[in-house]
């Protein structure tokens, strides 16, 4: 399984990005998939994590901004961040599971400038 992020830059204090995360390869045992963040110096952390039925789990900080939500067509996560705050930046990455192990993407960058 391979997994591409997209949709990360750079954007204002309050303002919205949304990033997308494609799966391609062996993508037929994909369950769960989600999103982790990274900020210098600190531990890899959750972010959001969707099932394949469309259950969601979110961390208590992003909870009431972030929005989760995926193509099983297409094989797709998003998420959508509203109301960003500079604690927000960090790379965020992306995480789809099957059978086998967990695969993740290669991060990209949310800089959020106060």
């Amino acid at each position: 399984v391979q997994l591409v992020e997209s949709g990360g830059g750079l954007v204002q204090d309050g303002g919205s990005l949304r990033l997308s995360c494609a799966a391609s390869g062996s993508t037929f045992s994909i369950g769960t998939m989600g999103w982790y963040r990274q900020a210098p110096g600190k531990q890899r952390e959750l972010v959001a994590t969707i099932s394949w039925g469309g259950s969601t789990n979110y961390a208590d900080s992003v909870k009431g901004r972030f929005i989760i939500s995926r193509d099983n067509g297409k094989n797709t996560v998003y998420l959508q961040m509203n109301s960003l705050k500079p604690e927000d930046t960090a790379v965020y990455y992306c995480n789809a599971n099957d059978f086998y192990a967990p695969h993740w993407g290669q991060g990209t960058q949310v800089t959020v400038s106060s």
